[in-house]
């Protein structure tokens, strides 16, 4: 049995080099053991402080490193299908950053390799997953207290988009985060998306309708929608209310301290992603950590991320076409049952 991961980080961007930290910082029974990066400056700047690490400039070098046994995916999107091969070429523990590849058909692919290695060896970052009131929501959905779970309300709201951020974006990278939350509570598949364009705001760039209204059901017909609003300019806030037969339930409301002083009221909304599910990143790597240790997976797996890319093709049809679109599954093989 592995005593330690010796992980090799691919990409020294915003999100590896966050991993990287928390990794030499606040991860146990793991330590870094190469960053990779195409700017090996950047991969140099990122290993500094840290006793052993050393800088490359690719996947494959860093993955031929006898002291490495384990990868942690944190490259766009479009580079992970060829690491995510090499990886598994090597049977070593994965954690790739979401999306596990950009697209249903490349994500089967990776799927069939995992199942013809004969065990799980990816774990696909949706941290929400980890957070304290997801989770708390996920026990309260299975304890069955407040009887069966109807619908699920999200609200997916960032203060503004990066240059170039288009209206497939906000699906392929924004809802996404939610049909995988959506899946996760109510433990089924997505089998229908539609989405609805209403009144766009001002502050949208121009080619981006902003906000959209994702409409979902699963498979035992509980609904769910969301309301993606990415230029809401107030801050970065996520949040969820579940309706039961019996109640509901609201998570990531807006949290404390809740001041009311001076003849006024108020509280603060995080800025970004990073201070919203910070925590839940730290539980999320350390799981996988801790699981990997023991051979097994830790968090969502490659047939989550497959499903979700499914997902994400069926939003971007209907993004297109404003009809309600079919999410198209091929049959989940047993590794994942």
């Amino acid at each position: 049995m592995t005593e330690i991961l010796r992980v090799a980080v691919i990409g020294a961007g915003r999100m590896g080099a966050d991993h990287i930290k928390r990794l030499n910082t606040r991860i146990h029974g793991a330590e870094v053991a190469a960053v990779v990066d195409v700017d090996l400056a950047r991969a140099q700047a990122a290993i500094e402080g840290i006793p052993g690490a050393v800088a490359l400039a690719s996947a494959e070098e860093a993955l031929a490193n006898g002291d490495v046994n384990a990868v942690l995916i944190a490259t766009p999107g479009f580079l992970h299908e060829d690491i995510l091969y090499t990886a598994l070429d090597h049977d070593i523990p994965i954690l790739c950053e979401k999306p596990l590849t950009p697209d249903a058909e490349s994500a089967w692919k990776i799927v069939q390799a995992e199942e013809k290695l004969g065990r799980k060896r990816i774990q696909v970052g949706f941290m929400r997953r980890f957070d304290a009131e997801y989770a708390a929501l996920g026990s309260v959905i299975r304890d069955g207290g407040l009887g069966g779970l109807l619908m699920l309300h999200h609200q997916h709201r960032n203060p503004n988009t990066p240059e170039g951020f288009t209206n497939e974006m906000l699906i392929n990278d924004s809802v996404v985060h939610e049909f995988d939350a959506i899946r996760f509570f109510t433990g089924e598949e997505i089998t229908s998306v539609q989405v609805r364009l209403g009144k766009a705001t001002r502050n949208a760039p121009a080619g981006q309708h902003d906000p959209q209204h994702v409409l979902l059901e699963t498979e035992s017909g509980v609904l769910a929608d969301v309301e993606i609003y990415v230029n809401a300019k107030f801050g970065y806030e996520v949040a969820t209310q579940a309706t039961f037969e019996d109640g509901i339930v609201s998570i990531g409301n807006d949290a404390g301290p809740y001041i009311r002083t001076a003849g006024r009221w108020g509280g603060s909304v995080t800025p970004g992603f990073e201070e919203r599910f910070g925590a839940a990143y730290d539980v999320e790597i350390q799981a996988w950590v801790d699981a990997a240790l023991r051979g097994e997976v830790g968090g969502p797996t490659a047939w989550d991320g497959y499903a979700t890319a499914a997902c994400c093709e069926a939003g971007v049809e209907a993004q297109k076409s404003g009809e309600k679109v079919k999410v198209l599954l091929n049959t989940r093989p047993d590794l994942y049952n």
